[in-house]
């Protein structure tokens, strides 16, 4: 979907900035909450959906990680919402300290919040179901309490479980936040992604996966690009709203 008075940025320049951000589920950016209770928040999930208990098909990752963040909410979703992975999260938060720590997809302070928020606003807020394409936190090397870039065999070897959770729940609509998630979801459908900023909220339909995929910003750098687009940050919700009506409505004809 076209923006009002788009402009028109550089992929490469766009992509440079995409790669600089944090991961799906990442709590390193500051929200701008006062608080990780406040009024604003929306209903943090009380169960999860865990598909492999204990997984160790990447020694990597199980030695790093604190939980393996499973996907939470409805089994009948129609909108799945995927992330790349979680990111460390902050154990000393209130209740938002990331599927890192909660194991449960989409509860970091700033990320996770913010995504259930936005969903909340554009009406999804009970019929969306929230997971990442890798579940579990990759540590850097360097830096154990910042995240890397899942590896290309990390992806594939949580992909099972991500095809699971689409076979299980059968949504309508893969949310995908981010240049990272969609790469991924992309590649399930044996795709690649040709520029990410001129993918947002332009629907791709896949196939194999039997699902529309709809890009969005990620939440750790959309404050920049959607000026950048042309929205204002109202503009930018309606046109999610707009955006998924179309697909699911059409999907439902």
């Amino acid at each position: 979907m076209s923006p009002p008075n788009a402009s028109s940025p550089s992929d490469s320049s766009a992509d440079a900035a995409a790669d600089a951000s944090a991961n799906a589920d990442s709590s390193t950016a500051a929200d701008s909450d006062a608080s990780s209770s406040s009024p604003a928040d929306p209903p943090f999930p009380q169960s999860r959906n865990v598909i492999e208990p204990d997984c160790a098909r990447c020694p990597a990752l199980a030695e790093t990680r604190e939980c393996i963040s499973w996907g939470t909410g409805p089994l009948d979703a129609s909108v799945i919402v995927v992330g790349e992975a979680p990111g460390p999260g902050n154990p000393d938060a209130d209740r938002w300290k990331g599927g890192n720590w909660t194991g449960k997809g989409y509860t970091s302070r700033h990320s996770g919040r913010r995504i259930r928020r936005m969903l909340a606003q554009v009406g999804y807020d009970e019929t969306a179901y929230y997971t990442n394409a890798v579940k579990c936190f990759p540590a850097d090397p360097e830096d154990p309490s910042s995240n890397r870039e899942p590896t290309p065999e990390e992806r594939a070897n949580c992909r099972p479980h991500l095809l699971t959770e689409l076979e299980t729940i059968d949504p309508t609509v893969v949310l995908a936040t981010g240049k990272h998630a969609t790469k991924t979801v992309l590649a399930a459908e044996g795709k690649e992604l040709d520029g990410f900023i001129d993918c947002v909220l332009e629907p791709v339909r896949c196939e194999a996966l039997d699902v529309w995929l709809v890009p969005i910003l990620h939440p750790s750098y959309q404050d920049v690009w959607i000026g950048r687009l042309g929205y204002e940050p109202d503009e930018y919700l309606a046109a999610i709203r707009e955006t998924l009506e179309d697909v699911i409505d059409g999907a439902a004809q």
